[in-house]
């Protein structure tokens, strides 16, 4: 049978593997082996485990690209981060299916209970089922930094920048994803290679970290789906992956999240952190098992995603593969324009019972749902989180000016 950690890991492998060739790492014409990270959410409910979506991918939008993605672009489609959209619309369609067709749900159900201080949310996800997060590589971030300090010839720290006055309180700022190694246990962009146009996305530690406060819940989501059942019960890395120290300062109560323990907000919000486990599983298509392989590796510009409701899709540039950048027709189905629009028809389908939220998506823009008075309660904990633990968190609000 083997361990919990390693049979997380083996479900989200098996279901990668039915995937077709075309939404893989491939041996290129040169003689190139592509590599790919994977992550994926897995459901433990009665000691059966369920990989309810997974995403590979690598890559994110530029900065200048944000603005015109239109909410058809998606924004960060880092393994990690894609998982979770996955997952997030997984749910969107599980309430769907469960509201239309009747069917009954082995991980959501309606929910029967007001939370104090929210509006009654209708669904919830049931209470025996514990969620898990497998990541065939360290986040990008603080969780990855003694592993890419030990991949230098000289892994000695290098020399800070001295921001320009002009600098202070601005996403350039905030450093660069794997330099300047002196600095742990604080916020960081994504990394990229020196030459690659600059981004505004946030490190995966730093979301990943994030989820211990606001769930794995994404705005939309959370307008239907309790938040109370949505945590990370464990987080599983590769051994070779898995760096006790960086894990523990990144993710912990013991580390820079300390200032959330014991933190509870309305709505169903609290702090929960999650524990941080290996399996000694390599994913066939991880950088190591991929090198083991061809001294010719390349990262693969693709990104896929999947999930048990029936998204399946390849993602490149933001949008579905073969798509022009930021037309309608190229929008995945996780992407904002996306999940507003499921959001709205599920949200109709509820409105003889709940007026308020469906009145609440027709809203002009997308900025005006993400700012709007029924957040407000999710909000505040992203809000606590970045002053408290996340300190030198830049919010990033563009690419909302859009309308489905």
């Amino acid at each position: 049978m083997g361990s919990r950690q390693n049979l997380i890991a083996r479900a989200v492998f098996e279901q990668f593997q039915k995937l077709p060739s075309k939404r893989k790492p491939l041996v290129r014409n040169n003689g190139l082996h592509e590599w790919v990270p994977l992550s994926g959410i897995v459901a433990e409910r009665n000691g059966t485990l369920t990989c309810l979506a997974l995403a590979t991918g690598m890559k994110c939008l530029p900065a200048a690209k944000i603005e015109e993605s239109n909410g058809v672009g998606i924004h960060d489609w880092h393994a990690e981060i894609l998982a979770i959209r996955t997952f997030n619309r997984y749910l969107l369609d599980e309430c769907h299916k469960l509201l239309c067709d009747g069917v009954e749900s082995d991980i959501i159900r309606r929910n029967t209970t007001s939370t104090p201080g929210s509006h009654m949310k209708p669904f919830e996800i049931r209470d025996d089922v514990k969620l898990h997060m497998y990541c065939s590589e360290a986040p990008c971030g603080d969780a990855s930094m003694e592993l890419t300090m030990a991949a230098q010839e000289d892994a000695s720290p290098w020399a800070t920048p001295i921001p320009k006055p002009s600098d202070e309180g601005t996403e350039d700022s905030i450093l660069p994803g794997r330099a300047y190694f002196s600095q742990l246990g604080i916020v960081r962009r994504k990394p990229a290679r020196g030459d690659a146009p600059p981004t505004l996305s946030k490190s995966c530690s730093d979301k990943i970290s994030l989820k211990q406060c606001t769930s794995l819940l994404s705005s939309l989501t959370s307008l239907f789906v309790d938040p109370t059942n949505a945590y990370i019960h464990s987080l599983v890395l590769p051994e070779s992956q898995h760096s006790a120290t960086a894990c523990n300062r990144a993710f912990s109560e013991e580390g820079r999240m300390k200032p959330m323990v014991g933190r509870r907000w309305s709505g169903g919000y609290s702090f929960k952190a999650f524990v941080t486990e290996t399996t000694d599983l390599e994913f066939e298509y991880s950088k190591r098992t991929v090198k083991a392989r061809s001294d010719k590796i390349s990262a693969s510009n693709l990104a896929a995603a999947w999930s048990c409701s029936g998204i399946e899709e390849t993602i490149l540039g933001g949008v579905i593969q073969g798509r022009k950048p930021f037309i309608p027709k190229g929008s995945s189905r996780m992407s904002r324009k996306g999940m507003w629009e499921m959001a709205t028809e599920l949200a109709n389908k509820l409105a003889e019972e709940n007026a308020t939220t469906s009145e609440y998506l027709q809203s002009n823009m997308y900025r005006d749902i993400k700012t709007g008075a029924m957040l407000a309660e999710r909000r505040q904990v992203k809000d606590d989180a970045r002053d408290l633990a996340l300190s030198g968190w830049i919010k990033n609000d563009g690419g909302s000016n859009f309308r489905i």
